[in-house]
């Protein structure tokens, strides 16, 4: 049974007093999931105790800086980080766009690239293996210049909104590829576009930057008719970060759902050593993402 209490969007005071009490550490992943959830943990009984069930979800595929496939953040990189996950049989949900940005920061540079055929048949590949997959929207370019701003989907009217969402939806749909979940780019989107998400997606993620455009959320949460989603610090950042929450997670007996959050391109750095690591410590930990989806389900 999984018990999803109801996320509401505050108001806009509301929503930036949480954000500025989540920097102070005041509300959060400690302060306002785990420790709750401790709290109740007895009235669980049998369910209560036992390891963390996370649910990974790695950020993105193409990478936003893969205009150039051959460059840094081009399929061959990633390969070798989904080896490291795949030869753990660590189940996860990839972030994908259909197409990929010359420029993902600059919102005057409006060209793109569709994916190109290696980038499909690993997409096709990832299947093959398991992988869940998520839509990070069409192109995961900015609409705005500043960095405290940058959102593919915020300020978008609604017919706007609807035309990016089916267009990205129906290219995958196209290779045969699902994507039953919504990651939007940046963690940004308006709380008055999520009934759309809604209408097209089982989950819809956020993290830390949705706090300010939706507020703070217990997480899994029922928004609408989808679950919510947001990961949070410390379970959103490096591979080293989400390993030593998950560790004292387990040390605690917390048997919660926890969100966890990797950038691939931020493991790129140490020849995967915390990402091996983060695996070793996710072996029977890791839930596969349908079990969410079921859970969800069954808790309606």
């Amino acid at each position: 049974m999984l018990d999803l209490p109801p996320h509401e969007v505050p108001s806009p005071p509301r929503r930036l007093l949480q954000a500025l009490a989540m920097k102070r550490g005041w509300i959060g992943w400690e302060a306002s999931v785990v420790k709750p959830w401790l709290d109740r943990r007895d009235a669980l009984g049998e369910d209560g105790r036992g390891d963390p069930r996370v649910l990974l979800r790695v950020d993105e595929f193409p990478h936003a800086r893969a205009f150039d496939s051959a460059g840094r953040f081009g399929s061959d990189h990633f390969k070798r980080f989904h080896a490291v996950l795949a030869e753990a049989g660590i189940p996860y949900l990839l972030a994908i766009t259909p197409r990929v940005s010359r420029d993902y920061l600059d919102p005057e540079i409006d060209e793109s690239r569709p994916l190109e055929d290696a980038e499909i048949e690993q997409l096709r590949t990832l299947a093959g293996e398991g992988v869940t997959f998520a839509l990070h929207g069409l192109d995961h370019r900015t609409r705005h210049a500043s960095p405290r701003r940058h959102s593919e989907l915020c300020g978008l009217p609604p017919r706007e909104l609807t035309e990016r969402l089916d267009r990205a939806l129906a290219t995958f749909a196209e290779l045969g590829l699902a994507t039953p979940v919504f990651v939007p780019p940046f963690n940004r989107f308006d709380a008055g576009q999520h009934a759309a998400l809604a209408e097209r997606f089982e989950v819809v993620c956020g993290g830390p930057e949705s706090v300010r455009l939706v507020g703070f959320s217990p997480t899994p949460a029922r928004w609408g008719e989808a679950v919510y989603l947001p990961s949070y610090p410390p379970l959103y950042g490096r591979a080293g970060e989400v390993a030593a929450e998950v560790e004292r997670l387990a040390s605690l007996e917390a048997a919660l759902w926890a969100p966890a959050t990797l950038h691939w391109g931020w493991e790129l750095d140490d020849e995967s050593a915390a990402l091996k690591r983060l695996c070793r410590v996710l072996a029977g930990r890791a839930a596969a993402w349908r079990e969410l989806s079921a859970a969800a389900t069954h808790s309606r």
